[in-house]
């Protein structure tokens, strides 16, 4: 019995995004969509092999947006701490980061290693608007690859009533 105690214990690695997510998406303050990769219509845009790979390497975007104009309410600083404590264990690692502390900061960080992403994810706050996680999920995603797809998305027909709440934060 012992044993079995010990075993279970020690698979629960503390908090994960997915699981921050899951317990926030329908709480007062937080929004939360999903957006699968056929929001982008690519149809008619002419990709290279490493861009089609790429596209096709991400599955979804999962993104929670914590709004709150008062940033320095106490619930805000305690949802942005649980946050960065999540961010901070060692299995994430850093990719990028970057903004100023009087308009917000972001980083980019992912899951596996930099040529086989398993998620990608994207956290900033900014100021007086909240925060925002962006998960990139998918498979054997590349992140050179992916930096390729940013003229794809420059030039697909977006189906922006998808991107509603993403774009509200940024309002």
């Amino acid at each position: 019995m012992l044993l079995l105690v010990t075993a279970f214990t020690s698979c629960n690695q503390g908090p994960t995004l997915q699981t921050y997510y899951i317990e926030n998406e329908l709480k007062p303050g937080f929004a939360s969509f999903d957006l699968p990769t056929s929001f982008i219509n690519v149809e008619n845009v002419d990709m290279t092999e490493e861009q089609k790979t790429a596209y096709n390497s991400v599955d979804k975007l999962n993104v929670l947006t914590f709004m709150k104009e008062d940033t320095d309410a106490e619930d805000y600083k305690l949802e942005l701490g649980k946050v960065n404590t999540i961010l901070k264990d060692s299995k994430y690692e850093e990719l990028i980061r970057g903004g100023s502390p009087v308009d917000g900061k972001f980083v980019v960080k992912f899951l596996g290693d930099i040529d086989n992403i398993d998620e990608l994810i994207v956290f900033g706050h900014a100021k007086n608007k909240g925060f925002m996680i962006a998960r990139i999920l998918g498979d054997d995603m590349n992140a050179n690859k992916l930096m390729t797809l940013v003229s794809v998305l420059e030039k697909g027909d977006l189906d922006k009533n998808q991107l509603q709440g993403l774009t509200d934060f940024f309002k």
